[in-house]
């Protein structure tokens, strides 16, 4: 018996174009997508990782912990660096730079570090610390400690806008005028500036070698400075008394000369007059 041939499928309707046409477009379509998708995943985690490391990585040579209360300490204590590092994280909340061959403190050397609480810097050869020093640390540092270097004169434009508690102890500073000037200038702790004990002084005969200057308050450092204002101010007043009177006496000669003059003037008056009348007489004889 003959089996009867199996019968056709139906035909599928498809509107439009080819049905294996349309079977392959939305696959290729999604593996494109989930390819541009993870691309871009990838790259934005690359980023935040560069962004987060380059912001929380800690400063080459040096070692950096988390405390317990928060916040990044980083420590590059004797590394013999002769300059501030410009790599310490943004979130840094203490610094360490003790036992190194720092000379200076550049200007906005830690502007970048709005959260920084204690900043070590003794035990350095630190000789300048230039004007804005500490810029951008006045709403947040609380310790500052700059003992056991070579610091002489003190420049109050270095600590401009810093409340800090600063350690100024054992640094060969020099008492003068500029130093007694200087002090109303500071928004330091007042504690703070117990540490300046004069090493020398000008002018040396005030005697204040060896002393903290805030606790010699009845010295003047300014005596010489005040005397030699007080010689100019005199030499001005003589050199402006001497005019005055040179003026004077230039007048009072100038009027006396056209007095003599006037004076001639008038006698010779009368003797013009008779000798007009005499000659008026004459003419009315003749």
């Amino acid at each position: 018996m003959r089996t009867p041939p199996p019968p056709w499928p139906r035909p599928r309707r498809f509107s439009g174009a080819c049905p294996q046409a349309t079977m392959r477009l939305p696959a290729d379509w999604l593996l494109r997508r989930s390819l541009v998708t993870c691309l871009l995943l990838h790259s934005l985690v690359l980023m935040t990782c560069c962004v987060h490391h380059a912001a929380t990585a800690c400063s080459e040579g040096c070692y950096c912990s988390e405390s317990e209360a928060g916040g990044k300490t980083v420590r590059c204590s004797n590394l013999q660096l002769t300059e501030v590092p410009r790599d310490i994280p943004n979130d840094t909340r203490r610094v360490y730079l003790d036992f190194n061959l720092l000379a200076a403190v550049p200007a906005n050397a830690f502007a970048g570090l709005p959260h920084l609480i204690e900043l070590d810097l003794s035990h350095n050869d630190l000789s300048l610390l230039e004007p804005g020093a500490f810029r951008g640390l006045g709403s947040s540092l609380q310790l500052l400690d700059l003992s056991f270097n070579k610091l002489a004169n003190f420049n109050p434009e270095a600590f401009e806008g810093l409340r800090a508690r600063a350690n100024l102890t054992n640094n060969p500073w020099h008492c003068d005028c500029n130093l007694q000037m200087a002090m109303p200038r500071v928004d330091l702790e007042p504690a703070s500036l117990a540490g300046i004990v004069c090493q020398t002084s000008d002018p040396e005969e005030i005697g204040v070698q060896g002393l903290a200057f805030l606790l010699s308050p009845d010295i003047d450092l300014c005596v010489v400075m005040k005397r030699t204002t007080d010689v100019a101010m005199l030499v001005v007043m003589f050199g402006w008394f001497t005019m005055v009177i040179s003026y004077l006496v230039y007048y009072v000669r100038a009027n006396q000369e056209d007095a003599r003059r006037h004076l001639e003037y008038l006698k010779s008056l009368p003797s013009r007059q008779g000798k007009s009348e005499e000659s008026s007489t004459i003419s009315t004889v003749v």
